[in-house]
């Protein structure tokens, strides 16, 4: 056989030493709990591929998209008209696939007597127009916000969802992760913050119904708890790998939807709209 011909059988096949690797980055949603489950059940099926995860936020996965840095962006919010921007002016074509849906609970410090918020009282919580928890309940004393840092998705997610786009409260404490969030607010009793619904329980803080809705996985695919969005993996769709096609299909699959919902999120199919699987 020629070398001329050789050669794209040879690229076809693949080298034996050659490493498998999926590069994830971005949302904490999906990479503190979900991620790690995923990446488990994945490899014990590809065991030759190796998934490399880091979670530092929606906003940071997609730049690293755009920047040719990862190979799977996730993501807790759609993208921003900036960084469609972005990518056009790159000429990256993007795949959004859906993997399904979380919900963001509102949490309390544990000793806090509030249990239940209307959605306008969360809003003017974190907003500042409501300083003081005996306003909506609570004892005499004042509110201290806790939230994400702005390169998280729910930073954003939240404001949308919850804010009507107003901007938090100047006093707001930022935190880089949700559980070092909780932690913080179980020194606080005058807390208030949002982690990931199936974050809430794990970490001590106490999570509060929302006009007298739970924040759970079959409660956000009936849509009866409002602060509640899709959970996405983008792509490059010029430059995406069969390793990450790969990992997307099994995260899609009966067996990655199973250990989403385990978990606690809402499958795809749970959710009772037809969807597509169009950027943003």
């Amino acid at each position: 056989m020629k070398l001329r011909h050789l050669i794209p059988l040879l690229l076809l096949i693949g080298s034996p030493g050659l490493a498998q690797k999926v590069v994830v980055k971005g949302s904490n949603t999906f990479g503190e709990e979900l991620a790690p489950a995923l990446i488990t059940g994945f490899r014990a099926l590809k065991p030759e591929v190796t998934v490399e995860l880091e979670s530092k936020g929606s906003g940071s996965g997609i730049q690293a998209l755009l920047d040719g840095t990862c190979d799977i962006a996730a993501s807790s919010r759609a993208m921003n008209e900036d960084e469609l921007r972005l990518a056009r002016s790159r000429r990256v074509v993007l795949r959004n696939s859906t993997i399904g849906y979380y919900g963001v609970a509102v949490v309390v410090h544990p000793d806090n007597p509030v249990r239940n918020l209307t959605d306008p009282q969360v809003r003017d919580l974190f907003t500042g127009a409501i300083a003081n928890w005996k306003d909506v309940g609570g004892p005499d004393a004042p509110v201290h916000v806790y939230i994400r840092d702005p390169v998280s998705g729910t930073y954003l997610g939240f404001q949308e969802l919850a804010m009507e786009r107003k901007p938090y409260v100047a006093s707001a404490r930022m935190f880089t992760g949700y559980h070092a969030m909780a932690r913080a607010m179980l020194e606080d009793r005058n807390a208030i913050g949002y982690v990931g619904m199936t974050l809430a329980a794990h970490n001590g803080v106490r999570a509060v119904t929302i006009n007298g809705v739970e924040a759970t996985a079959q409660n956000v695919a009936d849509q009866l708890y409002p602060y509640a969005r899709q959970l996405r993996l983008y792509t490059n769709h010029k430059k995406v790998t069969p390793e990450a096609k790969a990992f997307i299909t099994f995260v899609r699959s009966t067996t990655g939807q199973t250990i989403l919902h385990d978990l606690g999120f809402a499958r795809r199919s749970q959710l009772r709209l037809t969807t597509r699987d169009d950027v943003p």
